[in-house]
C-alpha cells in the first residue's frame, strides 16, 4: 500500500491512545489540583487511589503525574508521596540556563525581558489597585526600607514585583516575571551592591505614589526609569568585576 494509505498498526494505536489518555488524566488531575479540591495537607491521595479515582490504570496516573512534575505543578517523592508545588515557572527558568549558561548575558537579557514587561504591569496595576491593594504595597514598601541585610532586600522587592503582577489582573505577567525571578534575584544582587538599597527605595516609592493616584503614564514612566537604572548598574557593576 502506497505511504499516503498506509495502515496504522494495532500497537501504534495503542501508543496514540494511551498518549491521549495520560494527557486526558493529566489534565484533569491538574484542574482538580487549582481548584483546591484534591490534596490534603499539600498531598495528593495515593497513586492507587488516583487510578481509582479516574477510572484509569495505575501506569496511565503514573505518566501523568510525571508530565505534572515536569509543568512544575507536583513534585514526586519516593516514600513521601505526590507533594503539590508551584513551579509553574521551573521549566522555563531551567531552559533559560541551558540557553544562557553565560551569568552576565543571561541577566542582562532578564533584565530586558523585565524592561518590556513591567511598565506595562505598572500601568495596568495603577488603574486596578484599591486601598486594601495600596496597603499592601506599602506594607512591602516598609519592608523594603527597613530590610536589615541584602538578602532580605532582594525577597522583599521581588515580592514588590510581584503583587504588581498580581493586581496587573494578567495572570501569564505574573507566570512570565517568576519564570527569571532566579537571574532576577541575581541581577538585584549585583544592582543593589553597585547603587545601594536606596536607589531601588527611591524608585518604588516614585511608583508607589502615581499608584496612589491612579496614574497609569506616571506609573509606567516610574517603572520604565526603575529597570533603565537597574540595567545601567548592572553594566557597572559587570565593569568593575572585569576590571
Amino acid at each position: 500500500m502506497s505511504e499516503t494509505g498506509k495502515v496504522v498498526r494495532p500497537m501504534a494505536l495503542s501508543l496514540i491512545r494511551k498518549h491521549t489518555l495520560v494527557e486526558e488524566v493529566s489534565d484533569q488531575l491538574a484542574g482538580a489540583i487549582r481548584s483546591g479540591g484534591l490534596a490534603m495537607d499539600g498531598l495528593l491521595p495515593s497513586e492507587r487511589h488516583l487510578a481509582e479515582q479516574f477510572g484509569v490504570s495505575r501506569p496511565v496516573v503514573r505518566e501523568a503525574t510525571k508530565r505534572l512534575e515536569l509543568q512544575g505543578l507536583v513534585e514526586v517523592r519516593q516514600g513521601v508521596g505526590i507533594r503539590v508545588v508551584d513551579r509553574l515557572h521551573a521549566p522555563v527558568s531551567a531552559a533559560a540556563r541551558l540557553l544562557l549558561p553565560d551569568e552576565a548575558e543571561r541577566l542582562r537579557q532578564s533584565l530586558e525581558v523585565r524592561l518590556a514587561l513591567e511598565p506595562v504591569i505598572a500601568r495596568r496595576a495603577a488603574g486596578r489597585a484599591g486601598a486594601d491593594d495600596l496597603a499592601g504595597l506599602r506594607a512591602l514598601h516598609a519592608s523594603l526600607e527597613s530590610a536589615s541585610d541584602l538578602a532580605a532586600a532582594m525577597e522583599y522587592d521581588l515580592a514588590f514585583h510581584r503583587e504588581l503582577a498580581r493586581l496587573s489582573g494578567n495572570e501569564i505577567f505574573g507566570l512570565m516575571l517568576d519564570s527569571i525571578a532566579d537571574p532576577g534575584r541575581e541581577s538585584r544582587r549585583a544592582t543593589m551592591s553597585e547603587a545601594g538599597v536606596g536607589r531601588a527605595v527611591k524608585q518604588h516609592a516614585a511608583v508607589l505614589v502615581c499608584l496612589e493616584r491612579h496614574d497609569g503614564a506616571g506609573a509606567e514612566k516610574a517603572m520604565r526609569r526603575h529597570i533603565e537604572s537597574a540595567v545601567e548598574d548592572l553594566v557597572a557593576f559587570e565593569g568593575k568585576e572585569q576590571a
